[in-house]
């Protein structure tokens, strides 16, 4: 099978795709200035973006790993989680404190999904 690589650079592509199977890297919000729950909307629409061009979408989400700069976070995060995660197709799921690469990230999101 092959392997195709979308929006590829040096260190990394933002999406692979390998026998039906969609791997996003790490999706962080456009605009850092924001609070965690602004940089949680940012990310989920770039995830719904990078899915649709890969032929997915949020309902063929398989897993989903969450790092969250801060876990005092975590209840406005999944607020704004709780209100795009499509009824009935919630993903496997893991989030956890992490440092990110830039003190300003407040949230990063990697994505395993099928294809459509």
């Amino acid at each position: 099978m092959s392997i195709q690589r979308l929006h590829t650079e040096k260190r990394y592509s933002e999406i692979v795709i390998h026998n039906a199977t969609v791997y996003l890297a790490g999706q962080l919000a456009d605009d850092y200035a924001g609070d965690v729950a602004e940089q949680t909307r940012q990310t989920l629409a770039n995830i719904d973006r990078l899915l649709a061009e890969a032929g997915s979408d949020k309902t063929q989400i398989l897993s989903l790993t969450i790092y969250l700069k801060d876990m005092a976070d975590y209840a406005a995060m999944n607020a704004v989680w709780d209100a795009w995660v499509a009824e009935g197709a919630a993903p496997a799921r893991a989030c956890v404190e992490a440092k990110l690469y830039d003190p300003q990230v407040l949230v990063e999101m990697m994505v395993v999904a099928a294809q459509l």
